[in-house]
């Protein structure tokens, strides 16, 4: 699976964070969990970090996993 690209972030005054992908907003983060995405982007992958936070982690092979028959 490629890894995850596009994804920016912008800090604001007032403390919040607006994760963007691909110029598109995919998240909005506020108060103690804007402060904790920070210190994760900070010290890891920007890019994954960012993929993970807003959800956009998980494109791959869900739709073969949903169509097994174990997942029925």
């Amino acid at each position: 699976m490629p890894k995850p690209q596009g994804f920016t972030y912008e800090r604001r005054a007032d403390g919040t964070v607006t994760i963007t992908h691909r110029g598109r907003a995919a998240s909005t983060l506020r108060g103690p969990r804007a402060e904790k995405f920070l210190t994760e982007v900070e010290s890891g992958d920007a890019q994954l970090v960012m993929a993970r936070w807003t959800g956009a982690y998980k494109f791959g092979n869900e739709r073969t996993a949903r169509n097994h028959p174990r997942n029925r």
